[in-house]
C-alpha cells in the first residue's frame, strides 16, 4: 500500500504545470477589411527567437515563420510584418535584428542592412554596405547621457563564415544610420572563418570570434588583450552569439545542438552546468539527444525550449552557469517562443493564425520562476540570503583616472547561514578596488546585518598589478562592477546582483574655466552688446599664417567673434608674460585652481607671441613635443593631448635632446613658462588643452584674449595701444 501511495505522489509531481495558457485577441469584433501589402518576412532559421529592446522592455520582435512587431508585449492581435515591394527584396528572409532606438530597429534581409522605423512605418536601405552581409552586432546602453548613446551607436555588421583577411566587415558610430567599411590593417594577422565580431564594451575591447579546423577562438584588438586570445573551444557548426544586456560581459553561443556561456567577453567560453537528481555535469545537448528550438536570456537568466517539449531554466554569473530542467509540460510548436519580461518571468508565446482576419493572436503561458523552483521534487536548497541591496543599482558612475569612487552595499543572510558576498570587475586591466565587510547591528528577528564598502579606483593606480597587465593608464575605460554571493542558490531567483556601470575617463561634470577677473568689457574697451551683433575683427597678413600651413598668408583675414561660446575677451598686456588661471569646476562648484600640464593653440594662425622658456631652460632631458609635429591636423586641435602627450623630463632614448634652445610650449606643471606677446593690439583666439596623463579626466578649453601694451585708462587709449586675448576656447570634456 505505501508502494502504491508513493508511485501515486510521483506521478503528480511529474504531471504538475508550471504555468496556464491564455490567448490574446484584441479588436476582432466585425470582419476586418485590412489586407497585407508587400513581401511577407520571415526568419531564415527553422527556430524562433524574440529580440527584445532591452531599453525599451515593452517593445520586442518575434521571429518565426511570421514576423511580429509589438509594443506591449504581445498583449494585442498583430498583423504580420511585411516589407514594400519597392524596397525589391528578392528573399524576405531575415538574418539578424537589433533595436537602435524605441523607434527604430535594423533588419538583415537576403544580405542587405534595412532600417524600420516602426512607430512612422517608414523602411529605409541602409547606406554604406556594398557586400552581402549576414549578422549585426551591438550593445545597447540604456543609462541615459551622452556617454551611453555613444556605447549604443557603435554597430558592426558583417558575413559570418567569411574568411578572414578578406571579408568586408562594416562599422557604423551613428546607431546604424550609415557604414562604413572597416579598416583591415588591424586585423590582417587573423585568420579563419569570421564567427562574428562585437563591441564588448564591459572590456573596453573590439572582440573577433574566429573559426579554424572546428575550434572557435575570440581575438582582441585593443591593449592588453591584443597580444593573447581566448581559450579555444570545440565549435563544429555555426553558433549564433548573443550579448547579455547591460556590459556585463556575458555572452551566450548557440545552436539547435549546442549551448555554451561566458563570463568574460569570450576569454572562456565553457558549457552549461546540468543540475539534475542531485548531481551536476556539464550540459552536452547533442549527447541528451535535445534539439534547442528557442532560446531566452536577461541579464543574468537563461531558458532554453526544446522540441522533445521540455523547459530549461538557469542563471549565469562569474561564479557559475547552472541550468535544470523545469517542466515537461507541452509547450513545444513549430512557432512556440520563449523570453523574459522580467527577472523571473519567463513566458512561452505562440502566434495563433485567424481563419477570419489577418492578424494573429497570441497564445501566452507565464511562467513564474521562483515559484516553479519551489517544487520538491527538484531537490534545490532555498535562497541563503534574504536581501542584498544597494543604492549603486541601476546607476552610471564616471570616474576619474586619477580619482577614488566609494560605493556600499547591504546583505542580510537567511538565519543560520553564512554566505559569502564578492565584488567582481569585468574589466580588471583598467578598474581595481578594496572591499571590506563588517557587522552593523541586527534585524528585528535577531538576523544579523553585513555593510559592504567598496573603494574603486584605476588599476594602476593601486600599484598591485605589473605594467602588462592594466591598461593604458592614458586610455579610457568601461568596467562593470558587481556583488553577488558567492555560494547562492539557484532559487535565488528574485535575489539578483548589484551592478552597475563605470567609465573610468573624463567625468563629464567637471570642466576647466580660465579665469576673467579683467575683461575688455569690464574695462569699457569693447561693448558686450556690440561683441554680440556680428561683431568682427582683422588679423593682418602679416601676423598670421593659414591654418592649413599652405603657405603664408596673402591678405588680411576677417574673423567674425562667437560672443556665445566665448563671451568677452580677457584683458592682457603685451609687455608683461602672461600665464592663464586655470579652474576646475564640478556642478557649478570651484574645487581647485588647476597645475596640471596643458597646450594652447591660437585657433586662427596667429605667430605674433613666443613662449618665455626653452627646451633647455625647462630643464628636458629629451626633445619636448611642440605644435609643429601637429600641424598636419591643425583642422583637430585636440590631436596634441593626453594620449599623445609625451613628457620631456623622463629620458627617452628614441628622442633624445638634440635641439636645446627649441621653444617649450607647455604650460603649467612643474615649470613657470609663460606666453610672451609682440607688440601687436588684436584679439587671440586659444584652444587650451589639458595633457597631464596624471591629471583627474581629460579637460579642454577655449579662450579668448585681448592684448594690451600698458596700464593706462581706457578713456586715454587709442584704439591701437590696446591688445585683447580673447578667453580660452572650452570645448566640450569628450
Amino acid at each position: 500500500m505505501l508502494m502504491l501511495m508513493l508511485a501515486a505522489v510521483a506521478t503528480v509531481v511529474r504531471a504538475q504545470t508550471v504555468c496556464r495558457f491564455r490567448t490574446v485577441r484584441t479588436g476582432k469584433v466585425f470582419a476586418n477589411p485590412v489586407t497585407l501589402e508587400g513581401d511577407l518576412l520571415f526568419y531564415a532559421f527553422s527556430n524562433t527567437v524574440v529580440v527584445k529592446n532591452v531599453c525599451k522592455t515593452d517593445i520586442a520582435v518575434y521571429l518565426g515563420q511570421r514576423v511580429f512587431i509589438t509594443k506591449n508585449r504581445f498583449e494585442a492581435s498583430i498583423l504580420p510584418l511585411t516589407i514594400p515591394k519597392s524596397m525589391e527584396v528578392k528573399m524576405p528572409s531575415i538574418t539578424s535584428a537589433h533595436f537602435v532606438s524605441d523607434a527604430m530597429i535594423l533588419f538583415v534581409i537576403d544580405g542587405k542592412v534595412y532600417s524600420y522605423n516602426f512607430i512612422e512605418d517608414i523602411w529605409r536601405t541602409v547606406n554604406g554596405i556594398t557586400e552581402p552581409v549576414s549578422h549585426i552586432s551591438g550593445d545597447p546602453c540604456c543609462f541615459e547621457g551622452y556617454f551611453c548613446l555613444e556605447l549604443s551607436n557603435n554597430l558592426f555588421a558583417y558575413f559570418r563564415g567569411g574568411q578572414m583577411p578578406g571579408t568586408n566587415i562594416y562599422f557604423s558610430n551613428n546607431g546604424g544610420f550609415s557604414f562604413e567599411l572597416l579598416n583591415s590593417d588591424r586585423m590582417s594577422h587573423l585568420k579563419g572563418l569570421l564567427g562574428g565580431i562585437f563591441h564588448f564594451h564591459s572590456l573596453s575591447q573590439v572582440g573577433i570570434l574566429l573559426v579554424e579546423n572546428n575550434l572557435g577562438t575570440f581575438h582582441y584588438l585593443e591593449y592588453p588583450l591584443n597580444h593573447s586570445t581566448g581559450v579555444p573551444f570545440l565549435y563544429e557548426s555555426p553558433l549564433e552569439v548573443i550579448i547579455k544586456p547591460q556590459q556585463r560581459g556575458f555572452l551566450i553561443l548557440w545552436n539547435q545542438k549546442t549551448l555554451l556561456v561566458s563570463s568574460n567577453s569570450g576569454q572562456i567560453v565553457e558549457a552549461m552546468q546540468l543540475m539534475e537528481e542531485g548531481n551536476i555535469n556539464d550540459l552536452n545537448v547533442e549527447h541528451a539527444k535535445l534539439t534547442i528550438h528557442s532560446i531566452a536570456s536577461n541579464t543574468y537568466e537563461l531558458a532554453f525550449l526544446v522540441e522533445q517539449d521540455q523547459l530549461y531554466y538557469g542563471s549565469q554569473s562569474y561564479m557559475g552557469n547552472y541550468i535544470i530542467k523545469l517542466s515537461n509540460q507541452q509547450f513545444w510548436s513549430e512557432e512556440a517562443s520563449v523570453h523574459f519580461w522580467d527577472v523571473g518571468m519567463l513566458e512561452v508565446l505562440t502566434p495563433v493564425s485567424d481563419p477570419y482576419f489577418p492578424a494573429f493572436d497570441f497564445k501566452k503561458c507565464l511562467v513564474n520562476v521562483q515559484l516553479a523552483l519551489m517544487d520538491q521534487s527538484l531537490q534545490l536548497e532555498p535562497c541563503n540570503v534574504e536581501f542584498l541591496e544597494s543604492t549603486m543599482e541601476d546607476r552610471m558612475f564616471i570616474i576619474d583616472m586619477n580619482s577614488k569612487l566609494k560605493l556600499s552595499a547591504l546583505m542580510v543572510p537567511r538565519k543560520g547561514m553564512n554566505p559569502t558576498p564578492l565584488v567582481m570587475v569585468s574589466n580588471p586591466h583598467a578598474l581595481g578596488f578594496k572591499a571590506n565587510l563588517t557587522q552593523f547591528g541586527n534585524m528585528y528577528d535577531g538576523n544579523s546585518k553585513f555593510k559592504l564598502d567598496i573603494e574603486l579606483q584605476q588599476q594602476q593606480h593601486w600599484g598591485n598589478s605589473e605594467l602588462n597587465f592594466t591598461a593604458s593608464i592614458k586610455h579610457e575605460a568601461i568596467s562593470s562592477i558587481t556583488v553577488d554571493i558567492a555560494d547562492k542558490t539557484l532559487s535565488c531567483v528574485d535575489l539578483k546582483p548589484l551592478s552597475t556601470l563605470i567609465s573610468v575617463g573624463c567625468d563629464l561634470t567637471k570642466k576647466v574655466i580660465v579665469q576673467n577677473k579683467i575683461s575688455a568689457c569690464a574695462m569699457g574697451i569693447l561693448d558686450p552688446v556690440l561683441l554680440q551683433k556680428n561683431y568682427s575683427y582683422t588679423i593682418e597678413k602679416e601676423a598670421y599664417n593659414p591654418t592649413s600651413y599652405s603657405g603664408e598668408a596673402q591678405d588680411d583675414l576677417i574673423v567674425f567673434y562667437q560672443y556665445k561660446e566665448l563671451g568677452c575677451p580677457r584683458l592682457v598686456y603685451y609687455d608683461k608674460p602672461w600665464k592663464p588661471v586655470v579652474e576646475l569646476w564640478k556642478d557649478g562648484t570651484l574645487e581647485e585652481i588647476m597645475n596640471a600640464e596643458y597646450v594652447i593653440l591660437e585657433l586662427n594662425g596667429i605667430v605674433t607671441y613666443s613662449y618665455s622658456l626653452t627646451a633647455a631652460t625647462a630643464h628636458c632631458r629629451s626633445q619636448p613635443q611642440n605644435w609643429s609635429i601637429f600641424k598636419e591636423d591643425a583642422e583637430k586641435p585636440s590631436l596634441w593631448n593626453r594620449e599623445t602627450y609625451v613628457s620631456c623630463h623622463e629620458d627617452n632614448q628614441d628622442n633624445p635632446l638634440l635641439w636645446p634652445n627649441v621653444e617649450y610650449q607647455i604650460l603649467g606643471g612643474r615649470t613657470d613658462n609663460k606666453i610672451i606677446f609682440g607688440q601687436r593690439n588684436g584679439i587671440y583666439t586659444f584652444y587650451l588643452t589639458v595633457v597631464d596623463p596624471y591629471y583627474r579626466g581629460r579637460l579642454w578649453s577655449c579662450l579668448p584674449v585681448e592684448t594690451l601694451p600698458a596700464l593706462p585708462t581706457p578713456a586715454s587709449c587709442s584704439p591701437d595701444t590696446w591688445h585683447f586675448l580673447p578667453s580660452l576656447k572650452t570645448p566640450s570634456p569628450r
